[in-house]
């Protein structure tokens, strides 16, 4: 065998992987995150249900994803802005944070440790989650939403918040130098 044969051989694996992890469309569980957004738990969560946008804002959809974690774990801010909202509605705890540009996220079943008015950066404890979010075939999940205040008429949108994670893609090298 050809010392070039072996060589690539010797990549084969390599390249293996990392092409099922491309198709797969899921970055390492250690990847480093980036942008100025991140997952709302650690480690990286399970979707258990995805954004379902409703075609107008009264009908019926999921405004939001769903993610598997566990009672007592932390809840962390996706991202830097100020607590709007932390307390219950229609009987579930919630905490709601603005962002830059007209972004808000919200957080459910989440008991808060954070007040109205206080200042988060991305990453920092929110409150813990709750067990009681109906629907969820995990033991306890986050409910996490997002919405927009849109410029014209001052309509909010909502949108996937699993979209304001950049995460980092597998990139491929030849493998001829």
């Amino acid at each position: 065998m050809t010392r070039r044969a072996r060589s690539w051989l010797g990549r084969v694996p390599v390249v293996a992987c990392s092409v099922a992890i491309v198709l797969s469309g899921v970055a390492p569980a250690d990847a480093a995150e980036s942008g100025p957004f991140g997952w709302p738990l650690r480690p990286r969560p399970t979707v258990e249900r995805r954004f379902d946008k409703p075609e107008r804002n009264w009908l019926p959809g999921h405004r939001g994803v769903d993610l598997a974690g566990a009672t007592g774990q932390a809840v962390l801010a996706a991202g830097e802005g100020v607590v709007v909202f932390a307390g219950t509605v229609a009987g579930k705890p919630v905490v709601s944070i603005d962002h830059p540009g007209g972004l808000r996220t919200t957080y459910e079943p989440v008991e808060a440790k954070v007040a109205a008015g206080s200042r988060v950066s991305r990453g920092s404890p929110i409150g813990t989650l709750v067990a009681g979010h109906e629907g969820c075939p995990a033991a306890a999940c986050l409910h996490w939403g997002a919405r927009r205040e849109s410029g014209a008429h001052n309509r909010r949108e909502y949108v996937d918040p699993l979209g304001l994670l950049h995460e980092v893609p597998v990139r491929l090298k030849p493998l001829e130098p």
